[in-house]
């Protein structure tokens, strides 16, 4: 497939526009069922109309830590590559969407590389106290990407994502202590941040 996200000039990453027009009269089900049987065109419509959810997933999960371009891609090759495991039991966005969690949690387990999760050498007086540049304002987005990595990726998933703390802690390898933990710690760590 052809790489379809670019970085502009300016070096903000910026996912392509939903192209809502192709196809017309063909629902999602019929191109998932085309994709899987291996028409590319299929899946381009179906990576058109979800790389935004994607890309906006995975920017917001791994901040400055990763290319969110790249995990984006990472995660539509995985999709075409497990097409055939999807069994239409749910929603494709909701298959894609959970299989976009478990491929940026997988990219964070290997880039860590043994260091602990939890952040916990992790200096919360200068997250808390970095103040936002002029250009970002009260910034939500540049304020979450500032989290420290475990707070960050608990509060999308549970905030932004809306995914229970079991769920967090099975995708994730915590108990729901630490989840629960790092929620608050994103929290506070946001309200002190916006609060500058």
């Amino acid at each position: 497939m052809e790489r379809a996200l670019r970085r502009p000039e300016d070096g903000v990453s910026r996912p392509p526009t939903p192209d809502r027009s192709a196809a017309p009269g063909l629902s999602e089900a019929a191109d998932v069922a085309l994709a899987a049987s291996g028409d590319q065109r299929a899946f381009e419509r179906l990576y058109r109309q979800h790389v935004a959810r994607v890309h906006s997933l995975a920017r917001r999960m791994v901040g400055t830590d990763g290319d969110p371009d790249e995990l984006t891609q990472d995660v539509f090759v995985r999709a075409w590559e497990r097409l055939g495991t999807y069994r239409g039991e749910a929603a494709f966005g909701t298959w894609l969407h959970r299989l976009a969690v478990n491929t940026i949690l997988n990219w964070r387990r290997s880039e860590a590389g043994g260091r602990r999760r939890t952040d916990e050498g992790a200096d919360v007086e200068s997250v808390a106290g970095a103040r936002p540049s002029a250009g970002e304002g009260l910034d939500l987005e540049s304020a979450i990407a500032k989290l420290p990595r475990g707070a960050r990726e608990v509060f999308v998933l549970h905030d932004v994502q809306g995914f229970r703390h079991e769920e967090i802690a099975a995708m994730t390898g915590v108990t729901t202590g630490t989840t629960k933990a790092q929620l608050h710690r994103a929290r506070m760590l946001l309200r002190a941040h916006l609060e500058k």
